[in-house]
């Protein structure tokens, strides 16, 4: 913690971060709690590095998404003779991609409000908001080949002409548009525009 609370303001706030984490685990302190609390030294450590008292991406969850990655690099380092290279850079990755998928949640989130704004006057009833809402909440990506009337019926708990009906309703006002295949594997997606 002295190390810490004195490392030089030059340092890379960053590097320093990786470092605190990295020495924090290394010498497990306690007997419960050594990775949560260095998760929370290093959200600190970056925290100050930007010179922020909020910051808008988590690499808690990040070293969390990546579990077995992370234990594998700290195990050979621990056993490396403390080169601290290759666990920077593993660190510095993480870093990259919690900033990468904090941008796509808070991109998903204005289009998902984009869209809303758009369709607030729009009169829809309760399944065509809650089937439209599981498909702005999925992603572009979530919905393979889209909305079918299949899937609709599905999430629903509706009729197939019910469901068909109101898929065609969504694509009058412009909520939904045909991916472009016919027949049996007609298919809807959002209208993001």
């Amino acid at each position: 913690m002295a190390w810490f609370n004195a490392s030089p303001t030059d340092l890379n706030g960053l590097i320093r971060a990786g470092i605190a984490h990295l020495w924090f685990v290394t010498l497990h302190p306690f007997e419960d709690g050594n990775g949560r609390l260095a998760r929370a030294i290093t959200d600190m450590a970056l925290s100050q590095d930007e010179r922020q008292p909020l910051r808008f991406f988590s690499l808690s969850a990040q070293i969390l998404r990546e579990r077995e990655g992370y234990y594998n690099i700290l195990e050979r380092t621990q056993r490396g003779g403390m080169d601290v290279t290759g666990w920077l850079a593993w660190f510095l990755a993480q870093v990259t991609a919690s900033a990468t998928a904090a941008e796509k949640t808070v991109g998903d989130t204005l289009a998902k409000a984009r869209f809303w704004l758009r369709h607030q006057a729009t009169d829809l009833n309760e399944r065509q908001r809650k089937v439209l809402n599981r498909m702005l909440d999925a992603g572009l990506d979530g919905f393979k080949g889209g909305i079918n009337t299949r899937k609709y019926m599905s999430l629903t708990k509706t009729s197939r002409s019910t469901a068909y009906r109101e898929l065609s309703e969504l694509v009058e006002k412009a909520c939904l548009k045909p991916t472009g295949k016919g027949g049996r594997s007609s298919g809807y997606e959002i209208v993001m525009t």
